[in-house]
């Protein structure tokens, strides 16, 4: 799939407000960790997040729904900008933050929770939808990822591929506008991380809006609509998954070099 897609135009899902990022900067110290990004996504596509180790990548997504708080910038998730640099109010905050749902590399499952109790949790603690309804929405969506079987066990019962994928259904159950992933397979052996690209790319078949940060060629190649290439904060390429591969830019020559012998 492409950016070209004529499905992906035409498709009612991708005709929402897109996600736009305006001047986002954000230091650590004297480490100028994003500098000045520009990024629009939009709706019912595939964003990938491509550059080497501390080039800014990770940082972006988590400024997107302020796990961490840009120096300076505007974020629009289609209500108009919202000015991120200054003080926020907890209401901004938390409306920016119910917008955009993020999966981590290392799951985060609570423990003490089966798989079902994970998914249920924030739909009605935070959302305060009834627990009958959620647990209907939530083994739905425990089966979405392959694991209907699975709803009762606990974390520690599961492989890492299988917390992963309960990690997405906990995502979906909140209904965002847009799913953020921090390389979400970069915890998995080979194996293990083919079931959650799998996932990964059936989300993206249905147009649901994703922006994944990895280190997989090969994700990028078969699920992106777009691929961004980050280099010291920066944005160095944007464009379509076919523009970065066949590029001969030395920079990105090389990253494809290395990235694909590891």
């Amino acid at each position: 799939m492409s950016a070209a897609d004529p499905q992906r135009s035409t498709d009612p899902a991708a005709t929402g407000h897109p996600l736009r990022l305006s001047g986002i900067r954000k230091t650590f110290g004297d480490l100028v960790a994003l500098d000045d990004i520009d990024l629009e996504v939009a709706r019912g596509t595939t964003t990938v997040l491509l550059g080497p180790s501390g080039s800014g990548k990770s940082t972006l997504l988590r400024c997107v729904n302020l796990l961490e708080k840009p120096d300076a910038g505007q974020i629009d998730l289609g209500d108009g900008p919202i000015e991120v640099g200054g003080a926020l109010s907890a209401r901004t905050t938390r409306e920016i933050r119910s917008r955009s749902t993020m999966v981590f590399q290392q799951f985060n499952l609570f423990p003490h929770l089966t798989a079902l109790g994970n998914v249920t949790l924030a739909p009605v603690e935070t959302l305060g939808r009834s627990s009958r309804v959620a647990e209907e929405e939530g083994r739905a969506l425990l089966a979405k990822v392959g694991l209907a079987d699975k709803a009762d066990a606990y974390p520690d019962r599961l492989s890492g591929g299988q917390q992963q994928r309960v990690a997405i259904a906990r995502a979906l159950a909140m209904d965002p506008d847009f799913l953020l992933f921090d390389e979400p397979t970069s915890a998995l052996d080979p194996e293990l991380a083919a079931e959650v690209v799998a996932v990964l790319a059936d989300l993206a078949a249905e147009q649901r809006t994703l922006v994944v940060v990895t280190h997989s060629l090969a994700f990028a190649r078969r699920v992106a609509d777009r691929v961004v290439f980050l280099e010291a904060g920066r944005i160095v390429q944007d464009g379509s998954p076919e523009e970065f591969f066949s590029s001969q830019e030395p920079r990105l020559r090389r990253f494809r070099e290395v990235i694909g012998s590891v």
